[in-house]
């Protein structure tokens, strides 16, 4: 089998500037398949918001987690969602994955929630057709709108490390491609 993990390589990334364009359009409703359909005034939005992007930092040394930021501000009334393209990946070492949570006041203040609860953001992920791009997506469950300005720290990741049972058996050459559910349909294929 090709091991197509680096050793030691736990890291943040930018994706690449194509593949950030073409998701900041699906997150606002349009499927453009190539950069070159989608129109000039959403190409120029979309590459004003790429170049302002920042790579997760810890906000102390004593910090487990990550802050990501929110590469756009909105605004979320009670019971709304949102799906955000972070423009960011991580690489990660094979026995490593990332734990995605909402920053804890954000939570504690607003009921701040995500989607799917407890994003788990793979290690092979990275290697999907889509560079790993983390997505996520928050509700609010709250009573209050809340409100994100571009560049403020929304959600956190922790990168933790995970074991493997002795009777293990999963599939060594299986590529994943895609996020949500994509464990389970590489498996079917």
């Amino acid at each position: 089998m090709l091991n197509i993990f680096k050793k030691n390589e736990n890291k943040f990334e930018i994706i690449s500037l194509q593949q950030f364009i073409l998701d900041y359009a699906k997150s606002i409703g349009s499927e453009f398949k190539t950069i070159e359909e989608i129109p000039n005034e959403l190409f120029n939005v979309a590459f004003y918001i790429y170049n302002e992007l920042k790579l997760p930092q810890r906000a102390t040394d004593g910090s487990a987690g990550y802050d990501l930021y929110t590469p756009f501000s909105f605004t979320l009334a009670p019971n709304d969602e949102i799906a955000i393209p972070t423009g960011i990946c991580v690489s990660l070492d094979k026995n490593k994955w990332l734990d995605v949570r909402p920053r804890s006041g954000l939570g504690f203040k607003y009921y701040l929630r995500l989607a799917n609860t407890c994003p788990v953001i793979d290690a092979d992920y990275f290697y999907s057709d889509n560079e790993g791009h983390i997505w996520i997506k928050i509700r609010n469950e709250g009573n209050k709108t809340f409100s994100v300005t571009q560049g403020d720290g929304f959600v956190q990741g922790i990168i933790s490390d995970f074991y493997r049972t002795s009777d293990d058996k999963a599939h060594k050459k299986i590529k994943r491609n895609g996020g949500f559910g994509s464990t389970s349909k590489s498996k079917n294929n």
